[in-house]
């Protein structure tokens, strides 16, 4: 979504000259700056604030002043290490006309991104808008050795086929929100891997132990006996030396990543380098709205999902998640959604699934998950289109019968004849729109029956 002149009319107040005054929706109060400058107040947030017709209202954000740039950046943020140091880096770049080195590591430990990673590629792409270089790293050496952030026990590592299959999506998947023209992407085995002992051990030489044993999911493991391999110390070495190589001024992560990335502080300055400045953001919490968006949890949201996909996972996320949805991958003003979260969460809930598919997709796409969605949960029609499956004739019975948990398993769409039980005994069940509860009642199933399991999911049964 781009900050229309109707959001700018609503947000937006008093232009006079080159003052401008944005109005805080909750508190209706006014605050004076130059046009263009972001409308935190309003609650925008997100890469797609400026338009790019000047009758819009609003300017260049090239054209706002360090101080301004700093409480654009600052917004959607969980923490600023240290605010002061960006806000001085800001103020050089703008007086030296050399733009700051930002980056973002991402290891490719799964073949997808999730919405969950846009959070923060969303903050990066701020950064491009106000000029400055943008560096993602591509961790396909750090992912052999395996991120222990968070992690009860030694994680994984994963081999370098692996690593090079999942890497191959990564950045394509990045650059859905990345301008790809501007943004430098590297790979850290390309100075990792041809590091020798010596150099490793001169590098674990500028930390402590004791230092290391400070992070949370060390110190937990350690006190309870479990064990921790000496090869995930070496994880934050490795992410602390690419700030070292690519001389970062600006490191970003989730809040999760804050070890790693002070500690990247310390080692830059131990090379006699300016310590870099990290920006945090929040977590992003998954579809079962407890624990974050993960691949590994199954509570994700794909950007690459097709569009029905994520549409109907983005209309089965809890109400208290809304906000935290809208605030943290869109640029819909706060002065919009909060409102409607209040009194319509429905369609708070619709218009956030339109919002997110179209950005990742397009905005016919998301019309029709929006349309195929209300025909089948709104008016309890069948989906337009659904997949087909066969059940071979050994299936049935001689009498050609077929029972519901053999139907269920055989067809596809159960794992196992205790899930297809459960599921039939908790009414998620249907043949041609009649619920069955009975995992054990014989049908006379038809061909080109349809078979509904769950709320999302249907097929076309075709006997084999």
């Amino acid at each position: 979504m781009l900050f229309t002149a109707a959001t700018a009319r609503r947000c937006m107040v008093g232009q006079k000259r080159r003052v401008i005054e944005f109005r805080d929706c909750t508190r209706n109060v006014y605050y004076p700056t130059k046009p263009g400058f972001f409308a935190h107040h309003c609650g925008l947030s997100g890469p797609h604030l400026f338009p790019l017709d000047e009758s819009a209202g609003s300017m260049n954000p090239l054209d706002l002043t360090p101080h301004e740039q700093l409480e654009w950046l600052k917004t959607g943020t969980a923490d600023v290490v240290p605010a002061a140091e960006l806000a001085a880096k800001l103020q050089r770049a703008r007086e030296t006309g050399v733009p700051l080195r930002v980056k973002l590591g991402m290891d490719p430990s799964a073949p997808d991104l999730h919405l969950g990673h846009t959070v923060v590629l969303r903050k990066l792409r701020q950064f491009q808008q106000l000029g400055h270089q943008v560096i993602l790293i591509i961790g396909d050496f750090t992912a052999m050795i395996g991120d222990p952030t968070g992690k009860s026990e030694t994680r994984k590592a994963l081999t370098p086929d692996e690593v090079r299959a999942n890497a191959q999506t990564y950045a394509d998947q990045a650059f859905t929100v990345l301008d790809p023209e501007r943004t430098q992407l590297t790979y850290n085995n390309d100075w990792l891997g041809p590091m020798t002992f010596a150099d490793v051990v001169q590098l674990t030489s500028r930390y402590t132990v004791a230092r290391l044993l400070e992070r949370d999911d060390f110190q937990k493991r350690f006190g309870e006996g479990r064990p921790i391999a000496v090869h995930e110390f070496m994880y934050a070495f490795a992410q602390s030396y690419d700030s070292v190589h690519l001389k970062a001024d600006v490191e970003l992560g989730g809040t999760d990543q804050r070890f790693n990335i002070l500690m990247g502080r310390d080692i830059q300055e131990s090379h006699g380098l300016p310590a870099q400045v990290g920006i945090f953001m929040p977590i992003l919490v998954g579809l079962d709205g407890v624990q974050k968006m993960s691949k590994s949890l199954g509570n994700y949201i794909g950007v690459a999902e097709p569009p029905q996909t994520m549409y109907e996972k983005l209309m089965s996320i809890s109400d208290a998640a809304m906000p935290e949805y809208y605030r943290l991958l869109t640029d819909v003003p706060q002065c919009d959604y909060a409102p409607l979260v209040e009194e319509q969460p429905m369609e708070a809930k619709k218009r956030l699934a339109v919002e997110l598919t179209g950005m990742y997709h397009n905005a016919a796409a998301a019309t029709q998950a929006r349309e195929e969605w209300d025909r089948v949960h709104s008016r309890r029609e069948i989906p337009a289109e659904m997949p087909e499956v066969s059940v071979p004739a050994d299936a049935f019975k001689e009498n050609g019968l077929i029972t519901i948990a053999r139907l269920l398993t055989t067809a596809g769409l159960a794992t196992s004849g205790r899930e297809a039980r459960r599921l039939a005994e908790q009414g998620g069940v249907a043949i041609n729109g009649e619920k069955v509860t009975n995992p054990d009642a014989e049908i006379d199933l038809q061909d080109g029956s349809v078979v509904q399991v769950g709320r999302r999911k249907f097929a076309r049964v075709r006997r084999g």
